[in-house]
C-alpha cells in the first residue's frame, strides 16, 4: 500500500512493506529452493569435479598451498633465525615441562620434535610453535601420577620391604599412560575437526582461558616445590589435591635439603636478573638472549665438575639416552581410564592453539581455519603418541619469540625441530648431570607472565562484571578441583551465564526520533516520542523456550495490559449482560401479562378504553427528564474519555435521577454516590458501611478506568530484529499473543524478522487465516505507518484526562 505520513517533522511518501508485499517485490525463493532435499545434498556432496578435488586436497594439506610459493630469498633467513631461537628455547622447556608431566626429561625433547614436524604439513597458522606447554604438562602429570603412583612400584626383597621405588618400571608405565592419553586426545581432536566442530573453541571465552591458565600455573608452582626444596611430599589426586599437597609441603619444610635449596635460590636470582636484562635490551637486540639455555649449560657444568649429585645428594636429570626411539602402539586397555582426561586435554589444547593462531593471523593479515587447526593438532598428538610423546599445544612464549624474531612461515618449525633433533642424537647425554632444581626454577620463572594475569580482575571489574564472575569461578574451581573437573565446571558455569543473560534480557518500549525513521528505547533516549495509540516492544535477546514466558510477562508489563484480567472481566460483563437481558425479557413478559389482565378487568367493569403501559411509562419518563436541568430529554448515553454514562430510574418520584458509571467516573458528577446495574434492580449505595458493597461497586467499574490498559492503545508492534531463530515454544507464545490481544480489540504486528525467522514461522504453521503475512512488516517504521493509517491517529481517546478522572473518582469513593 502507498502511504504518506508525517511523524514529527519527517514526511514519508513510499510503499509500506509488509512481508507479503516484500515477497511479491523481491520474489523470495521458497523453502525448497533454499533448502534442497537430503538426497540432493548427498548427490551434491558426492559429485567430484577438478576444482572441488583441488580445494579438498589443499584444505587437508595446507603445505601444498604455501610451499610451492615459498621464496627462500624473502623468507629463508628470517625463518632460519626464528627457528634457531625457538629451537634453543625448546631444549630447556622440553626437559623442564617433562618434570611437570612426571616423565623423564628426554620425553620432553621427543614431544618438542615429532608433533612440530607433523603440524608443518597440516597446520594453517604461520607463527605458533607446537610443543610442550605448562598447562597440558600439569594435566598429563595428574593422569600419570594417578594411574602410576610411587606406592605401586615399591621394591621388595623377599620378606623385607624397602622404601626404595623402582623408578625405571614406574617411568616406563607412566610413559605408556601419557602416550595412551595423548593418542586418545588426538583422535578426539581429529574426529571433532572432521565433523566441523571447530566452533567448540568459541565456548572457551578469553576470560575463561586466562583464568584457567592462571590457576593451572598455581598447580605448576606447587608441583615444582618438591624439586626446589628437595622434599618428597605425598601425591594427592582429585578435588582439593592442591590444598593437600601444599599443606604436606609446608609440613616437610623443616626437612628441606639445604644444598638443593641453595642451587634453586642461586639459579632463580640469576635467571630473573638475566630475564630482566634481556627485556631491557630487547629493543636493541635482533635475537633475544637464550637465558634458559645458558642457565642449563652453566648448571650442568657446575654440577658435573663439583659432583653435586654424589657429594651433596642433589637430584639430577640422570640418564638421557641418545638416539630416537622406535614407534610403538599405545596400550588400548588404558583408554577407558583416561578418556575424560583425554577429552579435557583435547579441548584445552585446541582452545589455546586457536586463540594464539587467530591473534597472529589478525596481526599479519591471513586466515586460520578453525576446523583444520583442530585436525592438525589432533594428528600432531596422535602421531606423537606413537613415539612416546605427550599432549602438545602452542607455547605462548615460544610463539612470541617466533613472531618477534621475524618468522614468516611454518619453515621456522623445521629449523627448531632440527635443533631438537641434533640435541637428542648427540647432545642429550651432556645434560645428565643437570640438577632438577634448575629445571624447576626455569618453570617457576617462566610462569611470571601467567601470574600477571591476576590483573585481569581489576580490568574486568571496570569492563564487565559477568566476565569477572566467570574469571573468578574458573580460577577458584580450577584451584580447588583437579584440572579436568575445574575445566568442566568452568565451561558449565560460562554456559549458565549465557542462559541467564538470554533469560534476563533488556525489554524496552521504543519511541520515534523526530525527523527520522529510527526507533529507540524511550527510557534511555529523551528525544524519543511515543506514537499515539501504538506500543512498540523489543527484547534485546532472541525469544526461545527458556524465556518465552518471561517475554510474555514483560510485554504485559511494558504495555500496561493484564490480558488475563481483562479477558476475565470481559467474559464476566458478557455474562452479566446476558443475565440482564434474560431478566429484562422475563419482566417484560410479566408486565405484558399483568397489563392484559388489567385491560380485561377494566373493560369488564367499566367498558372504558385502556391505556398502554408503555405509553404511560414513556410519559412518566419524559416528565422526570424535564425536571432534570442541563440534561437532554429521553434516554441518552454520553461518553467522557473512556467513561460511559447512563441515567438510572430514581427510587421514588421525588428523588432526582442518578447516573450509572459503567467504565469509569465523571469528575464533575455530584451524584457519585449511586452506582447500580442497568435495569436489574440490584441497587446499592456507597453510603453503606459494608465492605462487600464497596467491592461490588468497584467490580462494576471497567479495568480501563484503572490506568493505561487498552483504552488508549489500539496496536502493538513486536520488534523481532534481534531474533536469529525462533523455536516451536516461541511460535506458540506468539500465537497466544495474537489471540489474546485480539479478544480485547488490539491489533498485533511483527516487524524486522530475518529471512530465517520467517522460514521458521512458516514451518511452524504460524500463519493462518487470522494471522497473515500482512501483519509482518519489513521494518518497525512500515508497521507504524500501517497502524496509523489503519486505525487513525485520533481513533482512541487521550490517556491523560482518563487518569485525572480515575484519580478523582477513587478519591471520592474513598471519602
Amino acid at each position: 500500500m502507498d502511504s504518506t505520513r508525517r511523524l514529527g517533522k519527517y514526511k514519508v511518501e513510499r510503499k509500506v512493506l509488509d512481508e507479503q508485499t516484500l515477497e511479491e517485490i523481491t520474489h523470495r525463493k521458497t523453502y525448497s529452493d533454499t533448502h534442497p532435499s537430503l538426497i540432493e545434498q548427498l548427490k551434491d556432496s558426492l559429485r567430484c569435479t577438478v576444482p572441488r578435488l583441488k580445494q579438498s586436497v589443499l584444505s587437508i594439506l595446507p603445505v601444498l598451498y604455501w610451499l610451492p610459493k615459498y621464496s627462500i630469498w624473502d623468507y629463508g633467513m628470517p625463518d632460519l633465525i626464528s627457528g634457531i631461537s625457538v629451537g634453543i628455547m625448546h631444549l630447556p622447556q622440553g626437559m623442564a615441562y617433562a618434570l611437570l608431566a612426571s616423565l623423564p626429561p628426554v620425553f620432553g625433547l621427543y614431544t618438542s620434535l615429532y608433533p612440530a614436524l607433523v603440524y608443518i604439513f597440516f597446520g594453517t597458522s604461520r607463527h605458533i610453535s607446537i610443543g610442550t606447554f605448562t598447562v597440558l604438562s600439569i594435566m598429563v602429570g595428574s593422569v600419570t601420577e594417578r594411574l602410576a603412583p610411587d606406592i605401586d612400584f615399591i621394591k621388595t626383597n623377599g620378606t623385607n620391604i624397602t622404601a626404595e621405588v623402582d623408578i625405571t618400571a614406574r617411568d616406563a608405565y607412566r610413559v605408556q599412560v601419557a602416550a595412551a592419553t595423548t593418542v586418545l586426545g588426538g583422535l578426539i581432536q581429529v574426529v571433532l575437526g572432521l565433523v566441523k566442530f571447530g566452533f567448540v573453541g568459541t565456548y572457551l571465552s578469553e576470560p575463561l582461558v586466562r583464568a584457567y591458565t592462571t590457576a593451572a600455573s598455581a598447580h605448576a608452582v606447587v608441583a615444582q616445590l618438591k624439586y626446589i626444596f628437595g622434599v618428597s611430599p605425598t601425591r594427592f589426586n582429585g578435588p582439593l589435591s592442591l590444598v593437600y599437597t601444599l599443606k604436606d609441603v609446608c609440613a616437610l619444610l623443616p626437612q628441606t635439603h639445604l644444598p638443593t635449596l641453595l642451587v634453586s635460590a642461586v639459579s632463580m636470582v640469576c635467571l630473573v636478573a638475566a630475564k630482566e636484562l634481556n627485556s631491557f635490551l630487547s629493543p636493541k637486540l635482533p635475537v633475544p638472549i637464550p637465558v634458559e639455555l645458558i642457565t642449563i649449560v652453566a648448571g650442568t657444568l657446575i654440577s658435573s665438575y663439583a659432583n653435586l649429585n654424589s657429594n651433596y645428594t642433589i637430584s639430577v636429570v640422570g640418564e638421557i639416552p641418545s638416539g630416537l626411539r622406535s614407534p610403538s602402539a599405545p596400550d588400548i586397555s588404558l583408554f577407558g581410564e583416561v578418556i575424560g582426561d583425554a577429552f579435557a586435554l583435547a579441548i584445552v589444547g585446541y582452545a589455546i592453539s586457536i586463540s594464539l593462531g587467530k591473534t597472529f593471523a589478525l596481526k599479519h593479515g591471513y586466515k586460520v581455519d578453525s576446523n583444520q587447526e583442530l585436525v592438525a593438532l589432533g594428528l600432531s598428538n596422535t602421531v606423537g603418541g606413537f613415539f612416546q610423546c605427550y599432549s602438545v599445544c602452542p607455547s605462548m612464549s615460544r610463539s612470541l619469540i617466533q613472531e618477534t624474531t621475524g618468522g614468516k612461515t611454518q619453515m621456522a618449525g623445521v629449523a627448531s625441530a632440527l635443533i631438537v633433533l641434533v640435541t637428542i642424537l648427540k647432545l642429550g647425554p651432556l645434560f645428565q648431570e643437570l640438577p632438577k632444581a634448575i629445571l624447576a626454577v626455569i618453570v617457576f620463572v617462566n610462569l611470571k607472565g601467567m601470574f600477571k594475569q591476576h590483573s585481569d580482575i581489576v580490568t574486568l571489574w571496570k569492563r564487565s562484571k559477568i566476565d569477572l564472575v566467570v574469571w573468578l569461578v574458573t580460577w577458584v574451581s580450577t584451584l580447588l578441583f583437579n584440572l579436568d573437573l575445574g575445566l568442566a565446571a568452568s565451561i558449565a558455569f560460562a554456559l549458565l551465564t549465557v542462559i541467564i543473560r538470554t533469560q534476563l534480557p533488556t525489554y524496552s518500549v521504543l519511541g520515534n526520533v523526530p525527523g527520522t525513521e529510527l526507533y529507540v528505547d524511550m527510557e534511555t533516549h529523551r528525544e524519543a516520542r511515543e506514537i499515539p495509540g501504538v506500543t512498540i516492544f523489543r527484547s534485546s535477546a532472541t525469544v526461545y523456550f527458556a524465556n518465552a514466558d518471561l517475554y510474555l510477562d514483560a510485554l504485559k508489563e511494558k504495555s500496561g495490559l493484564d490480558i488475563s484480567k481483562m479477558i476475565i472481566y470481559k467474559r464476566r460483563q458478557e455474562a452479566k449482560q446476558k443475565r440482564r437481558e434474560r431478566r429484562a425479557e422475563r419482566r417484560a413478559k410479566r408486565q405484558a401479562k399483568k397489563e392484559r389482565r388489567r385491560q380485561r378487568a377494566v373493560q369488564q367493569l367499566f367498558g372504558a378504553p385502556v391505556f398502554s403501559v408503555e405509553e404511560e411509562a414513556s410519559h412518566c419518563r419524559d416528565m422526570r427528564m424535564d425536571n432534570i436541568t442541563g440534561e437532554e430529554e429521553g434516554w441518552t448515553e454520553r461518553e467522557n474519555g473512556t467513561v460511559f454514562v447512563i441515567p438510572t430510574t430514581p427510587r421514588t418520584p421525588e428523588d432526582p435521577c442518578r447516573w450509572e458509571y459503567l467504565k469509569g467516573a465523571d469528575p464533575d458528577s455530584t451524584s457519585i454516590g449511586w452506582m447500580s446495574e442497568m435495569q436489574d434492580g440490584d441497587t446499592t449505595t456507597l453510603g453503606s458501611s459494608s465492605e462487600d458493597t464497596l467491592s461490588r461497586d468497584l467490580e462494576r467499574m471497567s479495568l480501563g478506568s484503572l490506568g493505561k490498559w487498552t483504552w488508549d492503545i489500539h496496536s502493538i508492534i513486536i520488534d523481532l530484529s534481534t531474533a536469529n531463530f525462533i523455536d516451536t515454544v516461541a511460535i506458540k507464545t506468539m500465537k497466544n499473543i495474537f489471540q489474546d490481544f485480539s479478544q480485547i480489540d488490539i491489533d498485533i504486528y511483527m516487524a524486522g524478522c530475518q529471512a530465517c525467522v520467517v522460514e521458521q514461522l512458516e514451518l511452524g504453521d504460524f500463519f493462518s487465516e487470522s494471522i497473515t503475512k500482512r501483519q509482518l512488516f519489513a521494518s518497525v517504521h512500515d508497521a507504524v505507518l500501517y497502524c496509523l493509517d489503519h486505525r487513525g491517529d485520533t481513533s482512541f481517546p487521550v490517556y491523560e484526562p482518563v487518569v485525572v478522572s480515575i484519580h478523582k473518582l477513587m478519591f471520592r469513593l474513598y471519602l
